[in-house]
């Protein structure tokens, strides 16, 4: 699934797109929203919040859309838009008159009143990109449960938006947290959400995943995608496991030696 930086970039993209132009062709393909028609509308933005996208237009609309495991937004000349049939996972398409965003396997498409965006992100603690960061509200809300595991608490979206399990390996090695220690447990949880926001902030503007400092290939990361690896720091074999109680389990590296029980 992507990460919170990877949908910044998207929300970025769009806003290229789409901000200040007039939609000439709007096409829902969820049973829901079949018969809504945003043509004649200007859109105004796009932001992202966590993991979720809003696009905003003339009349007080947001079209809502999360991308989940498959989803993506293309963006392509107007002309070479999607047809209007097929069986090509397309779930919206939004266009003026010189670009289309075609939206193919988005994982939620909703359209809601902009005052009312609260019910489908209402939900999420603060944005680790957004503008009203705040590590101590993140802190307060992990800290509502201390006996879960700090390596499922970080993804849980209603502690913090936008980290996933790219940044919660890399987030736990570099602050040296076993994942299954306890949230109640950890020393500096403060810490570790600001190593977060630090990691994504560094990655909003460009493509791929890069943690080390080190943009060769094979080298960008510290363990994940690294399992059965030595540790870049000590030598030890990256380790590779699950985390969360199934069918939810998500994949978990960590280095045993640089991060203790």
């Amino acid at each position: 699934m992507p990460e919170g930086d990877a949908v910044h970039r998207t929300a970025a993209r769009l806003r290229g797109a789409l901000d200040g132009r007039v939609l000439t062709r709007s096409d829902f393909r969820v049973p829901r929203h079949a018969t809504a028609d945003l043509r004649g509308r200007a859109v105004l933005t796009t932001v992202s919040r966590g993991k979720h996208l809003l696009t905003r237009v003339e009349g007080g609309l947001t079209v809502h859309t999360h991308l989940r495991m498959d989803g993506i937004w293309r963006i392509t000349p107007a002309r070479r838009a999607a047809p209007r049939t097929g069986g090509d996972g397309v779930r919206l398409v939004l266009a003026n008159a010189e670009w289309a965003a075609i939206g193919v396997k988005l994982g939620m498409v909703d359209l809601l009143r902009t005052a009312g965006e609260s019910q489908v992100v209402g939900h999420l603690g603060p944005d680790l990109l957004g503008d009203d960061w705040d590590a101590a509200e993140a802190v307060r809300r992990l800290m509502r449960e201390p006996d879960r595991t700090i390596g499922e608490a970080l993804l849980d979206q209603r502690n913090l938006a936008g980290i996933g399990t790219i940044y919660r390996a890399e987030t736990l090695f570099l602050s040296g947290i076993w994942p299954w220690r306890k949230v109640g447990e950890v020393a500096d949880l403060e810490g570790a959400v600001t190593l977060a926001r630090r990691l994504l902030d560094a990655n909003k503007a460009h493509a791929g995943t890069v943690t080390t400092g080190d943009r060769r290939p094979g080298a960008q990361t510290w363990v994940y995608g690294r399992a059965g690896q030595p540790c870049r720091r000590c030598g030890t074999r990256i380790s590779r496991g699950e985390m969360g109680a199934r069918p939810q389990e998500r994949l978990i590296l960590w280095c045993g030696a640089c991060q203790p029980r």
